[in-house]
Order: structure tokens, then C-alpha cells, then sequence
């Protein structure tokens, strides 16, 4: 019987130690492809830039007495799992694994990922996808942590991928963003979360007194600011790993009279603007004269 085929990536780069920390934890389930930026692109989301050239450099190494073919790819995230599925994979994965991130990916935040965006794309080919991040301090989130413990990280993604390999994903659900405590050990405990209704990075102004261009970023001030049912809590306060059920469908959980009501009166009612019914009312107005 042929074993699974299971897709690894990451944001951080085909020679980050987490990357294939994940991979020694996978081994067990089935086949590993990797399929990894050739650098750094945390942050990059799910960006398909145009000026990457998709340039694959064979990056195969012995994990564990066995030999996983793996390539390094002028890509994103993203646009890896594209190569990995599209072009390099001999089989459709049944898997797709993200990580482990140097540093945790939470709340609102999980858009900006990198990580997250490779399961994304993986989840837009209907594939299970698991994003796995490890909580660092913010020196070690583009340089990685050589001393740090990645135990736990693996315990759960050997676990969760075993699950999804037998079971999929319930409908509604397309990804899953598990992060991890930096101090978590075997004794590791998780919970389901939500994303916290709160930045876990906020952006401040560059500093162009150093010739800095960029934004600077924060981490949260504090966590406790935040519902105890959400991934920052879990981590940041209760120091448990939080697992989130994600979706690739972003629409709001409002009902459309709920809408209607609140636009009512604003808008001419007429079929045209009525389907249009999200225009600023100065542009629905425009419409109704059309």
C-alpha cells in the first residue's frame, strides 16, 4: 500500500533547523517532500511577487537514517507549496505541514504569516494543511535559535498530522494554527482557540533618525487584554499550545438583513444598487442615476 505523501515548507528557509525538526517528527507517517524557500521570507503571507524566479536547487539530506528529497526554491512560501504540488510532488499530497516557525504566528497577525500563507495556498488546492510556529523571543525570529527546544512542537505535529491523515479536516474548517511555548516540553498541553481580537505585533512609526524606512513592530503589551478563549492567552498566559481552526472563507458572520437594516434608507432601492448594497452611498448613488 503506498504511503501518504506529505509536503513540508516554511517562511524561514530550507536550512532552518525548524524545518526540519518537523520533518524528523513527520518521518514516521509517510513519504516527505520539502519543498522550501531558498531564504528568509517571513511576513511574505501568501504573496506571488513577479520578480521571483522559481529557480529549484536540489536540497535533499539523510534524516534519520533515511534519505528525503527536498528543494530549495526561488519562491515564497506560497508559491512553494505551488512548485511542490504542481510540478515536484509524484502524487497528490495528503498532507501539507508548515513550519516550525521561529516565533509564534497569532490573532489578526496569521494574514501577515508566511507560514500560515503556505498552508493557505495549500488549503485553496483542498489539501489539509497544518501551520506549526514556536514561540521565540523576537532576536530569534529571522535568525532562528539554535538552543532551542523543539520537543513539544514535534510531539504535536507527529499527532496532529496522524489525525489528519486518517480523518481530513471537518467541513468549514481548512487549515489548522497550532503555536507552541517556548517552554513546553513532553508534558505538553494544548487546547483549541480563537484567534485573539487584538494585534499580537503592532506596528509603529520607522525611525528615520536611523535611517530606517521600515515600520518598527512591537510585541502585545498584555495578553491579558485578551479573551481566555484565544490562541494569545493560551500561549502567552496560560503557557499551553493553542490549536486553531482556520477557513479560507473570510466573509463576515453577519447576516444580510442585519445589513440591509443597517443601510436602509441610505440607498435607492433598485435591483442594481441592491446587489451592490456594500458601496459607500455617494457610489450607490452614482449607480441609481446609471
Amino acid at each position: 500500500m503506498e504511503r501518504p505523501l506529505i509536503l513540508v515548507t516554511n517562511d524561514d528557509g530550507i536550512t532552518s533547523l525548524g524545518l526540519w525538526r518537523s520533518v524528523e517528527a513527520l518521518l514516521p507517517l509517510g513519504e516527505i517532500l520539502v519543498v522550501a524557500p531558498d531564504r528568509q521570507w517571513s511576513g511574505a503571507g501568501r504573496a506571488m511577487p513577479q520578480h521571483v524566479t522559481g529557480r529549484l536547487t536540489p536540497a535533499s539530506r539523510d534524516v534519520k537514517g533515511q534519505r528525503v528529497k527536498a528543494y530549495a526554491v526561488d519562491a515564497t512560501p506560497a508559491l512553494a507549496v505551488d512548485h511542490g504540488v504542481l510540478e515536484l510532488a509524484s502524487r497528490r499530497p495528503s498532507l501539507v505541514v508548515s513550519g516550525i516557525n521561529s516565533g509564534a504566528n497569532l490573532s489578526y497577525d496569521i494574514t501577515i504569516s508566511g507560514t500560515v500563507g503556505a498552508a493557505f495556498e495549500a488549503a485553496a488546492f483542498g489539501i489539509p494543511a497544518l501551520a506549526v510556529s514556536l514561540e521565540m523571543d523576537a532576536a530569534y525570529h529571522l535568525a532562528g535559535n539554535m538552543q532551542a527546544s523543539y520537543i513539544a512542537s514535534q510531539i504535536l505535529i507527529h499527532a496532529f498530522a496522524d489525525q489528519l491523515l486518517r480523518c481530513g479536516l471537518p467541513e468549514g474548517v481548512d487549515l489548522l494554527n497550532l503555536n507552541v511555548p517556548s517552554d513546553a516540553r513532553e508534558d505538553v498541553v494544548w487546547r483549541w482557540t480563537r484567534l485573539a481580537r487584538q494585534r499580537y505585533f503592532t506596528p509603529e512609526a520607522p525611525d528615520r533618525t536611523a535611517d530606517r524606512g521600515r515600520p518598527r513592530y512591537r510585541m502585545i503589551d498584555n495578553p491579558l487584554d485578551t479573551s481566555p478563549d484565544s490562541d494569545v492567552w493560551a500561549v502567552l498566559v496560560d503557557r499551553v499550545a493553542s490549536a486553531t481552526a482556520v477557513s479560507l472563507d473570510m466573509t463576515a458572520r453577519v447576516d444580510f438583513s442585519t445589513l440591509d437594516r443597517m443601510l436602509s434608507g441610505a440607498l435607492p432601492d433598485r435591483q442594481l444598487v441592491r446587489e451592490t448594497s456594500l458601496f459607500a452611498p455617494e457610489c450607490a448613488a452614482l449607480l441609481s442615476a446609471s
